[in-house]
């Protein structure tokens, strides 16, 4: 996709009215916990201040247990030992390639090395509740409603272990991080126009709610930490937080106290090792990032200035970064994109540390400032989210490599849609019937659903629909509604039937040249439309003598035409052609021998999955 890449470093300013009648629930934590770096085991206290901004009243409240699926028999080792694929970070196959038989990871956990998260005590308003554990969701029957506009304060005690590390968080990492601590905490279950986001962890995506985190974390005073938030006390901690010239006092006891303040973010996460090392880079915003890793140092060191470079692309193409910070944080199990922060497996290939760490930074923008529910849309930030990384690999990493952006992501793609494994990408993320479907309509389908709306509208229009939607929708939770209609906007055309077709069906596209035949002086071209899934129509014919001619076919259905992406070629823009008929039919004003070659989509920009009937060559 050339032709976007020269085009995508214009800024626009375009500004439209914010949706009406929106609104969202807030939550403020405030957490103090004291963590046994020896049995992996904390207790800890948390007060939340929660505000009921939907106009419904409340009679219940829920929280996520997470840390409760890492136990033999949850729900989540079940689901593992039924998936034809599940996770082999997971799930280990003791059969064979051709017979695999896949056993659970946490179906082998002792009970010294599981996760668990269990709340001892809960008052609302200072008044006891009643509560049941139902595995990683707990139900809280209130002492009294929540009003509309009414808020309500919990204060709770808890105690946790953290399991042998299987996903994402947990104690000694494939790269022998201590603790890696996500989703560790009672969180309170978002509430949204569709009520309570109850739904058991089996290991794939989140969804949280706005709000403020003050966060006190005692730990054996060896250990490094980074996470959400900034620091608090950084001339108390040191470790490379301290103010230049400041004197860290000696800590007298056995353990030392961080304290991290989040504001406006949707979760807190941290990870913590002895033998952290921390370095800070200034960014020319005033903004810092933090570096904290211990294994492969040389790639750790080497990615830092592409991050930057990659920072400010980020910043330039969909808006501005709000925080204060950012922080890379060598833990986990692969990547994994958190408030402020990412956790990254260190990786000695140094191509996939830079890979993964650009794809993280990119969640940023698409979840933790654009909080969609990923479990419900997970195509919306991790598609996004890929979109935006092929194109700071390619303008901002490798430049002059000819690398051709979202190349990977249509191969995948034509091989799931073409594949008895395809589903909607409506299902929701943990109901998909196996991974491979769940992955590939989650990032490489979520990532042509702007390549495809670029190839509707316009490539620059696409990026200035991204920028508004960041303007109207940053801090709050949109839904692919909510950016359909930015695009609308934007655009002037009308685009539900894309966002029906290409994201809520499993339809395919394919067109053809069925005919091309002389009529006098003139040459007749039918075109045949196969698949269900409706796209305008880039018709090039190339004469004998070289000259190229350029016929746009806009859809009915759009009304509107694209800006002509071509700027080589004159763009002649025909009637429409509505999806209800099947074949399309234009009279060129030049005879069939003149004429070499009749090619739809000779770029192959589009999603149609028979490229073989595209073309129309002249003996």
């Amino acid at each position: 996709m050339n032709k976007l890449i020269a085009t995508l470093c214009v800024v626009f300013t375009t500004s439209f009215a914010t949706a009406q009648n929106y609104w969202q629930q807030a939550v403020d934590y405030k957490m103090d916990v004291h963590i046994n770096v020896k049995n992996y085991q904390y207790k800890g206290t948390q007060r939340l201040v929660y505000t009921n901004n939907s106009p419904d009243t409340l009679n219940v409240v829920f929280y996520h247990l997470y840390f409760n699926a890492f136990q033999p028999g949850s729900e989540m080792d079940s689901h593992l030992q039924s998936l034809p694929d599940p996770d082999p970070r997971m799930a280990t196959n003791v059969g064979t390639k051709d017979k695999p038989q896949w056993v659970s990871r946490i179906s082998q956990l002792k009970p010294n090395e599981i996760g668990y998260l269990k709340v001892l005590s809960l008052t609302q308003d200072g008044q006891s509740v009643s509560y049941e554990h139902a595995s990683t969701i707990l139900k809280v029957k209130l002492a009294k409603p929540i009003l509309p506009k009414g808020q309500a304060v919990f204060e709770m005690t808890f105690e946790g272990q953290v399991p042998v590390m299987i996903r994402r968080a947990g104690r000694n990492s494939p790269d022998g991080v201590a603790l890696s601590m996500a989703q560790w905490y009672p969180k309170m279950v978002a509430y949204d126009f569709k009520g309570w986001h109850a739904t058991e962890y089996l290991g794939r995506e989140f969804y949280g709610v706005w709000g403020d985190f003050d966060v006190k974390i005692t730990i054996d005073k060896n250990y490094i930490l980074g996470g959400s938030g900034v620091l608090q006390n950084p001339n108390e901690v040191g470790c490379g937080y301290e103010e230049a010239g400041a004197k860290v006092p000696k800590v007298k006891g056995k353990t030392k106290t961080w304290h991290f303040v989040a504001k406006r973010v949707h979760d807190f996460t941290w990870s913590a090792d002895p033998e952290y090392v921390h370095d800070k880079v200034a960014l020319k915003d005033g903004k810092t990032f933090h570096f904290l890793y211990k294994k492969y140092k040389e790639n750790w060191k080497r990615i830092q200035p592409e991050m930057v470079k990659v920072y400010d692309f980020y910043n330039t193409i969909v808006g501005k970064y709000p925080w204060e910070q950012y922080t890379f944080l060598q833990g986990g199990d692969g990547g994994m994109e958190y408030a402020m922060c990412t956790l990254i497996v260190g990786n000695e290939r140094y191509e996939s540390l830079l890979g993964t760490a650009i794809h993280e930074l990119g969640h940023a923008w698409f979840q933790h400032l654009l909080g969609t529910d990923e479990a419900t849309y997970p195509w919306m930030d991790e598609g996004f989210t890929s979109f935006i990384e092929d194109l700071a690999k390619q303008l901002v990493i490798h430049p002059n490599s000819g690398h051709i952006p979202f190349g990977n992501a249509y191969k995948a793609y034509f091989t799931l849609a073409t594949s008895q494994f395809d589903e909607t990408p409506i299902t929701h993320s943990d109901r998909y019937a196996s991974n491979y479907a769940y992955s590939i309509n989650s990032y490489r389908k979520g990532t042509l659903f702007l390549t495809q709306l670029g190839y509707i509208i316009g490539d620059k229009v696409v990026i200035k629909a991204l920028q508004e939607y960041y303007k109207q929708w940053a801090f709050k939770s949109p839904t692919p509604n909510d950016f359909i209609r930015i695009a609308e906007k934007v655009s002037g055309m009308q685009l539900q039937w894309f966002l029906n077709e290409f994201m809520q069906t499993t339809h395919t596209a394919d067109y053809a040249v069925e005919s091309v035949k002389a009529k006098g002086n003139k040459t007749e071209i039918v075109l045949k439309r196969i698949g269900r899934m409706p796209l305008p129509i880039d018709l090039f014919v190339v004469e004998k003598s070289k000259k190229v001619h350029y016929y746009y076919i806009p859809l009915r259905m759009q009304f509107g035409n694209k800006p002509n992406p071509y700027m080589l070629f004159d763009q002649e823009i025909m009637p429409a052609w509505g999806w209800g008929n099947t074949t399309y039919t234009l009279e060129i004003n030049m005879p069939l021998e003149k004429i070499q070659t009749v090619a739809i989509d000779a770029d192959n920009l589009s999603v149609d999955i028979n490229k073989a009937n595209n073309v129309f060559q002249n003996p």
